[in-house]
């Protein structure tokens, strides 16, 4: 490893990177004609790149302006070690800034915070790999392994137009990557312990839910709004959506959930064992995050769009909903049959987004990485895994067999509702948050 004299170090620059890329409004409306910024976003981090020496690659994701940039980062040449990859998407969800304290794209930095849509979902995370990626390049790092740095598109809308394209299309893109690591974990959760103390646990994301957007259909005889009608299509999809509303799914405990609760039980002193009868109830003492982990213990199917009719006297012909679908690992066929159930003889469905659930193992080289990382930095700390309610770019790599992590580390203020900052309005990130995490991060990459 060598210096460069007088080079900014990562956590001299990440937060200007940060709050540069919130600044591109890259809105992903779910609709490739109206999403915009993702190409003028990517190439402005293959620039950051190539301006420390990267040779980078932009590529587009079956669409005109779907815009991915990958770079490499070499390990030791006689390293037989499979490559790291580093990911991070750089499309947001859309923001109306009249319901918002600053302007969603400012990338204001205000009382501590770097404010704007995306800052916790997900260009916190895109603006640290940026940072060490070219403190590595600028001081001529070797990691232990190479690295392969992914800014990617489309994350917000499945994925379709963004990593699951660049897997089926491009799989010479991820060549000799055998982990991954992205969003949504490593970001801390601050816990009272019996004798008075708090302990901060870092969740680790292994295992994420299958996504699933479902479209009904009901179809009836159209006709005359004044008539009598046994068959109204407004009615049969009003029931189906309404018994899928209420509906409860069974309890199921997987592995990663059942060894987060272990280790929470066992921090705070608190009874949140499986068998516990009210466990649901009992997950609302850890404050704020029970909603993401409430969200992991069941299959949801959330109602969320509905269409039918074109005028007030005619009954039509037709009725639909959307349902967001969300299902545990090995319980794809066990849901499908719940929901025909629910639907009934009359009403059809189709799968218009349909991505399987992940998870894998909290064990071997890469999580002790984790863990050594958090503990430089926090030696009270301590790493647990824990499953994403909803997912993110790891479907797709799980595809070619790279096992995948969530791990974006932050230190969070305890009372900070975090769950409710992603999608919500004044996104926000701590700047301290950010600082700590590009040094655990920093940590972390010298030693995976």
């Amino acid at each position: 490893m060598t210096s460069s004299a007088n080079a900014p170090q990562a956590v001299d620059e990440v937060v200007d990177l940060v709050s540069r890329l919130i600044q591109f409004d890259t809105s992903n409306t779910g609709e490739p004609e109206t999403t915009k910024g993702e190409e003028d976003c990517a190439k402005w981090v293959a620039q950051m790149l190539e301006e420390v020496g990267y040779t980078t690659q932009y590529v587009e994701s079956g669409r005109p302006g779907r815009g991915n940039l990958f770079a490499r980062l070499p390990g030791p040449p006689d390293s037989d070690r499979g490559a790291l990859l580093i990911h991070a998407h750089l499309d947001v969800v859309p923001a109306e800034p009249d319901d918002w304290s600053v302007h969603p794209f400012s990338g204001s930095v205000a009382d501590g915070y770097i404010w704007g849509r995306g800052a916790v979902d997900m260009k916190d995370m895109a603006g640290m790999a940026l940072a060490l990626a070219r403190q590595f390049k600028r001081d001529g790092t070797v990691p232990p392994r190479e690295i392969v740095f992914a800014f990617l598109a489309d994350e917000e809308a499945g994925g379709t137009w963004g990593s699951h394209w660049l897997v089926e299309n491009r799989p010479d893109l991820f060549e000799g990557i055998t982990e991954a690591v992205g969003e949504v974990g490593g970001f801390s959760l601050t816990v009272d312990r019996p004798d008075g103390t708090q302990r901060r646990l870092y969740l680790v994301e292994t295992a994420e839910k299958g996504l699933s957007w479902m479209r009904l259909t009901a179809d009836a005889t159209a006709g005359h709004g004044s008539f009598l009608h046994s068959d109204n299509a407004v009615t049969e999809i009003a029931e189906a959506v309404a018994r899928i509303g209420r509906h409860t799914f069974p309890l199921v405990i997987s592995d990663s959930v059942a060894e987060f609760l272990q280790v929470v039980s066992a921090e705070t002193g608190l009874d949140f064992n499986p068998e516990t009868p009210d466990l649901e109830t009992a997950l609302f003492k850890l404050g704020n995050l029970a909603r993401i982990i409430g969200a992991t213990l069941r299959d949801t199917a959330n109602p969320t769009m509905l269409q039918a009719g074109y005028k007030a006297n005619v009954i039509p012909q037709k009725a639909h909903a959307v349902i967001d679908c969300r299902v545990l690992p090995g319980r794809q066929q066990a849901f499908e049959a719940e929901i025909d159930e629910l639907i009934g003889p009359n009403v059809t469905r189709e799968w218009i987004t349909h991505l399987d659930s992940y998870e894998t193992s909290f064990d071997g080289d890469l999580v002790d990485a984790m863990n050594e990382a958090i503990l430089a930095h926090d030696p009270d700390g301590k790493t647990v895994p824990y499953m994403l309610s909803a997912g993110t770019d790891a479907k797709a790599f799980a595809k070619l067999g790279i096992r995948c992590f969530g791990f974006a580390p932050l230190q969070l203020p305890p009372d900070l509702d975090f769950a409710a900052l992603f999608h919500g309005v004044d996104e926000r990130v701590p700047v301290d948050a950010v600082l700590f995490g590009t040094k655990v991060f920093e940590h972390f990459l010298l030693h995976s």
